[in-house]
């Protein structure tokens, strides 16, 4: 992994506006030399200007020594340099001058107007000198010939250190935008890591959420079945022997019957090893969601099937036109249920079968744990773009044998409910009635 762009800066260890020692030691050895040139050159200048020689070589001194100060103004080197040419000094000066200047950030009209002056001073200085030297040495030059050395040799001093810069300058820029773009890109890609893990974290809550939702529905109702018949049983044990037998025989079936349904279920968990794990991590939710309303449809079967193993052969979910069995269980157990049914019955979608069925099962179930022996109402209607459904249940009567079943609730069911049906675009409201009962009503879109 790279590091961000902040990272790439260069760490300031150096001097003053030095951002590393060595450019410092660099720039300190440049302007020594540079320094050192002009005073040998400032001797020939105080010469010929008629000045002690004392004075030549200061000021080529503090000449020279300006190429010090480069990195931080080279705008200004530059123009020391274009000052010092008619002293015919400072040529060291001038070409690392006009490097740092092309490489610079400043603009490049700047750049260009500073190096146009630097060749004219260099072309007027040259032209003059190579005349003066030609009159002295009695040199016959062509008209042509002089012009053409003077901007030969302004070029070749001008040129090359110009050009050299802004290539250097331009590839500086163009690296610095491509660790920009690729600290840019680690930070996107960094993004887009977390929020995949995020996802992926969701998707795991979902997951563990729907395979306790549909662990619920499958056993809970069973089980509560279960203990409403074995506190039933344990009143009549002595009293009437023959439905006591019914009660266990009840008893029996309906553990076989739960205990299938949730063999079929971590079944389904354990089952799909190399080969289907690709696919459920593809699809987690809708793997699990038809693997569950699969192992849900065998809570319809004959306690007699049941008790010989669960079945081979695919299943859908769980369906309306189960819904008197269901009823019937409940009543079977004691409770007074009162079923009707309203509109014209016709197929739904498998999913919105199977949450109605979900509604109406876990509805009756929480009838048995918390209002035993209360009479109950399962209305379903049939609607043109909708099915509703509701259970009502009145308030339940004094504690009695069914009652003392005391059934555990986890809390989880209304909870469920909801989820099922508004994932469905639905409504689910429920709440305690007027009369003392409660009633869990339902809406969910045909289609």
């Amino acid at each position: 992994m790279t590091t961000t762009g902040e990272d790439h800066a260069p760490a300031r260890g150096g001097p003053w506006w030095w951002d590393r020692r060595r450019g410092a030691v660099l720039d300190v050895s440049l302007g020594a030399v540079s320094a050192l040139e002009c005073a040998a050159e400032g001797v020939p200048f105080a010469r010929d200007a008629g000045v002690p020689l004392a004075v030549g070589v200061v000021f080529g001194l503090l000449a020279g020594s300006v190429l010090v100060v480069r990195r931080k103004w080279p705008i200004a080197v530059v123009l020391v340099t274009i000052a010092v040419t008619p002293a015919e000094m400072g040529v060291l000066m001038g070409v690392v001058g006009l490097y740092t200047l092309a490489a610079s950030e400043l603009p490049r009209r700047i750049i260009g107007s500073l190096a146009g002056m630097s060749l004219l001073g260099s072309l007027v200085v040259t032209f003059v000198r190579l005349g003066q030297d030609s009159t002295q040495k009695a040199l016959q030059f062509g008209d042509w010939l002089l012009p053409f050395a003077s901007v030969t040799m302004a070029l070749g001093a001008t040129a090359p250190p110009l050009l050299l810069g802004l290539y250097v300058g331009q590839r500086r820029r163009l690296m610095e935008s491509l660790r920009e773009r690729a600290d840019s890109l680690e930070r996107e890609l960094q993004l887009l890591a977390e929020r995949a893990e995020e996802r992926a974290e969701w998707a795991r809550s979902e997951e563990r959420t729907r395979i306790a939702r549909e662990m619920h529905d499958v056993v809970a109702h069973r089980v509560s079945l279960m203990v409403v018949h074995a506190a039933a049983l344990q009143a009549v044990a002595r009293k009437d022997p023959e439905k006591a037998v019914r009660n266990a025989a009840l008893v029996g079936d309906m553990g076989r019957q739960a205990l299938t349904e949730l063999r079929e279920m971590l079944g389904v968990l354990r089952s799909g090893g190399e080969g289907a794990r690709a696919e459920r991590a593809a699809v987690p939710l809708a793997a699990v969601g038809v693997a569950a309303a699969a192992a849900a449809s065998r809570a319809v079967e004959d306690g007699e099937a049941s008790s010989e193993g669960p079945s081979e052969g695919p299943s859908e979910g769980p369906s309306l036109s189960e819904l008197d069995e269901l009823v019937g269980q409940s009543a079977a157990a004691g409770m007074v249920v009162d079923l009707s049914v309203e509109g014209e019955e016709r197929p739904y979608a498998a999913e919105v079968e199977s949450t109605a069925f979900r509604v109406v099962q876990e509805a009756l179930t929480n009838v048995h744990k918390h209002a035993a022996g209360a009479k109950t109402y399962v209305r379903l209607a049939h609607r043109v773009s909708e099915i509703a459904m509701q259970v009502e249940n009145e308030p339940p009567p004094e504690v009695s044998a069914e009652s003392s079943a005391r059934l555990p609730s986890g809390g989880n069911g209304l909870v469920g409910m909801k989820e099922r049906v508004s994932a469905l675009g639905g409504v689910f409201v429920s709440g305690p009635t007027d009369a003392g009962g409660f009633r869990v009503s339902a809406v969910i879109p045909a289609s």
